[in-house]
């Protein structure tokens, strides 16, 4: 057999040197794609977790204990005082949550998320009317001063109930408390489960806030319990905040306005 030219040998283990080195050289780490839906879990829903509920009691308590105190006052404005309190307990413990991190498409926007809110809220609406019996009982009206509506009432009663009570109220329990409720339970019990302890969690304390002021018949409390989960659970079908919040917003504005037809019928 004819000896191997040298120069072929000294190719023929370059290459198979070549060959070692890159087997043996370290592949790559294969990326993990970004997660665009806070249900699925991941990062940008990993800090909303037991010390986030903590703060939102904390953030709670605060309010209830400052609004209580302040109602006691007994001064004309002591009551929208002590709500306001309340409010700004709820919106601390929001921006502090966002500040963490914030879920990845809860805040996302689309179109259908203004129908969901247009046909919900007004279908809740009309829930509660058929439950309260409205058709013999005259329409909700406002006290008037020389048969119009008092400009106090517009800032303390129409914009608040309008505006500020659903953004607030929506991003603390439809936001905070159900996602941090659904992210602490999604692994250990499933999403089906964990959505459903997130749900009563968010509407249950829906209807203990409100109870907190003002006692509450059991129709009243039942619907309030209705309205929390119809938003919690657009949420979590959704994966959107703003379905929820537009709900709240038609739900409050079709009482104000049977509110403002009612005064002017009287």
């Amino acid at each position: 057999m004819p000896a191997q030219p040298p120069d072929a040998a000294s190719n023929a283990d370059g290459v198979r040197i070549a060959e070692q080195v890159v087997d043996e050289a370290p592949r790559p780490r294969r990326r993990r794609r970004r997660r665009t839906d806070w249900r699925q879990g991941g990062r940008s829903v990993r800090r909303w977790d037991l010390w986030l509920l903590s703060a939102a009691l904390i953030g709670v308590g605060f309010g209830l204990v400052g609004g209580a105190t302040i109602s006691r006052i007994g001064l004309p404005w002591a009551s929208f005082a002590s709500t306001l309190l309340l409010w700004l307990g709820m919106a601390v413990v929001v921006v502090f949550a966002l500040t963490r991190s914030i879920p990845a498409g809860l805040l996302t926007f689309r179109p259908m998320d203004l129908m969901w809110g247009l046909g919900l809220g007004l279908g809740l609406r009309l829930l509660q009317g058929w439950t309260e019996g409205v058709e013999s009982s005259a329409f909700p009206s406002v006290a008037t001063i020389d048969g119009s509506l008092p400009q106090e009432w517009w800032f303390t009663t129409a914009v608040p109930a309008s505006v500020i009570a659903p953004l607030i109220e929506e991003f603390f329990f439809r936001g905070v408390v159900l996602v941090a409720v659904y992210q602490l339970f999604r692994r250990s019990v499933g999403v089906v489960a964990s959505s459903l302890t997130a749900l009563l969690a968010s509407a249950g304390g829906f209807v203990l806030l409100h109870s907190a002021f003002e006692s509450l018949a059991l129709a009243s409390g039942v619907q309030l319990f209705v309205v929390g989960a119809v938003c919690a659970l657009t949420v979590l079908l959704t994966g959107r905040m703003w379905g929820a919040v537009c709900i709240h917003v038609v739900y409050n504005v079709s009482f104000l306005m049977l509110a403002v037809l009612g005064t002017m019928l009287a």
